[in-house]
C-alpha cells in the first residue's frame, strides 16, 4: 500500500536565507528601541503617581492657608490664591520635602528643620511637605534637610473661550466668562467677579537643590518639559 504520509525534507537554510534573517531582525530590534527607548527613560524620570498627587494636594492646600508671620497681609484664603497664581511668573513657587522637628514649631505652623544626621522618622524627625516662594526666607534653611527633589510649577489661569476651557495669559487673572454679564468693579482679587479661579499647573523638576542655585540662578523660563499637568482650581 502506498503511504501517503509527510516526510519531512533534511534540507537546512542556505547562508543567504540565514542573512536574509538577521538583517530583518536586526531592522526590528532597531525599531523597537527607536519606540520603546526613550520611552522607557520617559517612565524612569517622571514621579509616581502618588507622588504627583502629593505634589498637586500640597500646592493646592497651600494656595489658601494663610500662615501667621509670613509676612503677607492677606486677608482670606482666596485672596492669597489669587496673588500666588497671578506672580508665579515672577515669584516662582518651589515644592519639596524636608525633615522637619516636631518639636519645635514655627509661628506659620511648618516645623524647623531637624538637620541632625541621626534620629529615627515618625520620632525624632516628620517628613513635611511645604511650599515655599522664592523669596521666603526659611527656605535656605529647610534645604539642609531635604528628603527628595525640589519640584516648580507654573501656574496659569484657564479661560473660556466660547467652546472649552484654555490656558490664558501667564501672569494675569481675567474674567475667565466675560459674555455671562457678570459686573466687576475695584482692583485686584476685588475685581475678579467669580467664585473660583480655574488654572492648569505644571510640574517641573528643578535641576539643582541647593539654595544658591535657586535663589539666584533658576530661571523657570527655561524649564520647557513639564514632567506632569493637573487642571486644578480655588474657591472663595
Amino acid at each position: 500500500m502506498k503511504n501517503l504520509g509527510y516526510r519531512a525534507s533534511g534540507r537546512g537554510f542556505t547562508l543567504m536565507e540565514t542573512v536574509i534573517a538577521i538583517g530583518v531582525l536586526a531592522v526590528l530590534l532597531t525599531a523597537f528601541l527607536a519606540v520603546f527607548g526613550p520611552a522607557a527613560q520617559g517612565i524612569r524620570r517622571a514621579v509616581s503617581v502618588q507622588d504627583a498627587d502629593r505634589l498637586a494636594y500640597a500646592l493646592e492646600k497651600e494656595l489658601v492657608t494663610l500662615r501667621t508671620g509670613s509676612g503677607d497681609s492677606y486677608t482670606t484664603g482666596f485672596e492669597k490664591a489669587y496673588n500666588w497664581i497671578k506672580e508665579s511668573t515672577e515669584e516662582p513657587l518651589l515644592i519639596y520635602q524636608y525633615k522637619g522637628n516636631p518639636e519645635s514649631i514655627r509661628d506659620d505652623g511648618t516645623m524647623e528643620p531637624y538637620t541632625d544626621q541621626n534620629g529615627t522618622a515618625g520620632e525624632d524627625f516628620i517628613v513635611q511637605p511645604v511650599v515655599r516662594r522664592r523669596g521666603d526666607p526659611e527656605m535656605e534653611e529647610e534645604l539642609r534637610a531635604i528628603e527628595g527633589r525640589v519640584f516648580t510649577a507654573k501656574l496659569t489661569q484657564l479661560v473660556f473661550n466660547g467652546e472649552s476651557w484654555v490656558k490664558g495669559e501667564a501672569g494675569d487673572i481675567v474674567d475667565p466668562t466675560p459674555d455671562d454679564g457678570d459686573a466687576s468693579s475695584g482692583s485686584g482679587v476685588e475685581s475678579y467677579p467669580e467664585a473660583v479661579i480655574a488654572f492648569s499647573a505644571e510640574f517641573y523638576a528643578v535641576p539643582n537643590n541647593s539654595y544658591e542655585y535657586i535663589s539666584s540662578r533658576l530661571n523657570v523660563d527655561n524649564l520647557t518639559n513639564p514632567i506632569f499637568v493637573r487642571n486644578l482650581a480655588v474657591r472663595r
